[in-house]
């Protein structure tokens, strides 16, 4: 997989940095990554719409009526006309800075832009605008550096760091363990079963679908999202302005967020947090299942959730398995069976399909009727797609990956096809 975004890591050890005192301050002298800003003013005046732009570094999808979102990693949003899919047609990109995660209510599309909350009105494809924002709200967050030199030191004072340059740096010491990460992990999917149709535009009710690997979900009149490992929930009762209810911080290492029917299901580095949200201002938690320490994506069918965990992450660990977990007894969880998968990120589920994408072993199509045996069921592969996360939507398959968006048609599961791709331009 391609470099993605990820949590800051301090790689000093891999290069020499001179230390060295004047007038009592220590300052060190090295090559490394120089941060780049944007002012905060400039954030917020940084909405809008453009045309041409290339799909480079896909990150999160989200489904909504007939369009998909694609997520341009920290740039913006693409926005695709999926009516016919064997053939989308691009409509517009969203320039939007920071951004990572997204999620729809109606027609209005809530997306991170780094330290703030923007809400955007995308009714009408060829007129998408910015019609709120909640400043502040949102850990300060870096984007990855293309090598393995160290970062320098960020000055959130001069604004946002939207890029880096390779350069000898002279700065004084400081402690910058106050400057988050940004992950690409995590939106809650949804009910699928009622997409089977597609509408002729972004309607104003309904939400859409996101991946398994979403931190932002919607349930009711509530958004809820997770910044670094607190969720914060807003009233969306008047959709363009959100009310800050409160933060909870379920725990650490909160990568992804699974919302169905009245429970969140929380995938964590170390397992899952489930809460009863029933209620959102009175959230319950109902359990928390523990695995092996490793990143972890989750999504619920009834009465099981089945969780990837993959190693050679910033999530620790060294397993590479899926664990389908009973949940009919939601306030204690008991494992059903674990499965060896190679290096499994996202997966979705559709009646008795499970789509699972497996690293360099591309997705792998399941026949998940009887969860004890799911390994012996392998319907399909494709082993040369590295895939990222995947949506079912009634008989169609969107799946995102370092190669771009494929559509697979999978009516027949006998003979899955490849309907269309949105590719990856290189330059």
């Amino acid at each position: 997989m391609k470099t993605k975004i990820i949590p800051i890591i301090g790689l000093l050890s891999l290069i020499s940095i001179i230390f060295f005192s004047c007038e009592e301050t220590t300052y060190r002298e090295y090559k490394g990554n120089a941060p780049v800003y944007m002012s905060y003013a400039d954030l917020r005046i940084s909405i809008k719409e453009e045309q041409n732009v290339d799909l480079k570094n896909p990150g999160k999808i989200y489904f909504k009526d007939n369009y998909i979102f694609i997520i341009e990693e920290l740039k913006g949003i693409h926005v695709f006309d999926n009516n016919n899919p064997a053939a989308p047609v691009k409509k517009t990109f969203i320039k939007v800075p920071g951004v990572v995660d997204m999620a729809i209510s109606g027609n209005i599309l809530y997306a991170d832009s780094f330290v703030d909350l923007v809400i955007l009105d995308v009714q009408d494809v060829k007129n998408i605008h910015e019609v709120g924002r909640v400043r502040d709200i949102l850990p300060y967050t870096v984007p990855p550096t293309e090598n393995e030199f160290p970062k320098g030191f960020i000055d959130k004072e001069k604004g946002l760091v939207v890029d880096w340059e390779l350069k000898t740096i002279k700065e004084r010491v400081y402690n910058n363990s106050d400057v988050y990460p940004v992950f690409k992990t995590g939106f809650a999917g949804m009910d699928n079963s009622s997409i089977k149709t597609l509408s002729s535009g972004v309607s104003s009710g309904g939400v859409g679908i996101g991946g398994s690997m979403a931190r932002f979900g919607l349930k009711d009149k509530v958004l809820y999202l997770l910044g670094g490992n607190t969720l914060k929930l807003f009233d969306i009762t008047v959709k363009t302005t959100p009310a800050k209810l409160f933060d909870i911080n379920p725990g650490n290492g909160i990568e992804t967020m699974f919302i169905t029917g009245n429970n969140m299901f929380l995938g964590t580095t170390t397992g899952m947090i489930i809460y009863d949200i029933t209620n959102p201002q009175t959230l319950i938690r109902k359990s928390t299942y523990n695995h092996m320490r490793s990143c972890d994506p989750v999504v619920v069918d009834d009465t099981l959730a089945y969780m990837t965990l993959r190693s050679g992450t910033n999530c620790g660990g060294t397993i590479n398995c899926l664990d389908v977990v009973n949940i009919k007894n939601i306030v204690q969880p008991s494992l059903v069976r674990s499965y060896p998968m190679t290096n499994p990120f996202g997966l979705g589920k559709d009646g008795d399909l499970l789509f699972i994408c497996d690293g360099n072993a591309g997705l792998k199509v399941y026949d998940a009727s009887d969860p004890k045996t799911i390994s012996n069921r392998l319907i399909y592969t494709y082993p040369n797609i590295k895939a990222y996360d995947v949506i079912p939507i009634g008989d169609v398959l969107v799946l995102i990956g370092d190669e771009g968006l494929f559509q697979y048609n999978y009516s027949n599961v006998q003979n899955i096809t490849l309907m269309s791709l949105i590719p990856v331009v290189t330059d």
